[in-house]
C-alpha cells in the first residue's frame, strides 16, 4: 500500500482517485502518522485489518454493542433548554 500525507492528496486528488478506482489501497498520514486507509467503494474492512487495529493499541471491542456512559454528566449551570431559550430572547 503507498502512503501519502493529506497535503500531497489534496495537490493531486484525481490521480489518487485513478488508483483507488483501480482496487488499490492508500494509507493516509498526517504529519507521518498513520490515520486512515482509502479503499475503493464497497469493499469491506477485513477483520484481519481490524485485529491489526486492536493489537497495536489504536482501538478496542469487547466484543459486545456499544454502550453509552455509565452515568449522566451532571450540570453545575442552567439547562440546556433556558440557556437557548434565554439566548432566543
Amino acid at each position: 500500500m503507498e502512503k501519502v500525507g493529506i497535503r500531497q492528496l489534496k495537490e493531486s486528488m484525481g490521480r489518487y482517485m485513478k488508483k483507488i478506482r483501480a482496487g488499490e489501497k492508500i494509507i493516509l498520514t498526517d504529519r507521518k502518522k498513520e490515520v486512515a486507509v482509502l479503499v475503493p467503494y464497497g469493499e469491506k474492512a477485513s477483520e484481519e485489518s481490524l485485529y491489526s487495529l486492536v493489537m497495536r493499541g489504536a482501538a478496542s471491542w469487547s466484543g459486545a454493542k456499544p454502550k453509552g456512559p455509565a452515568r449522566r454528566i451532571a450540570s453545575k449551570t442552567k439547562s440546556v433548554s433556558s440557556a437557548v431559550k434565554e439566548d432566543r430572547r
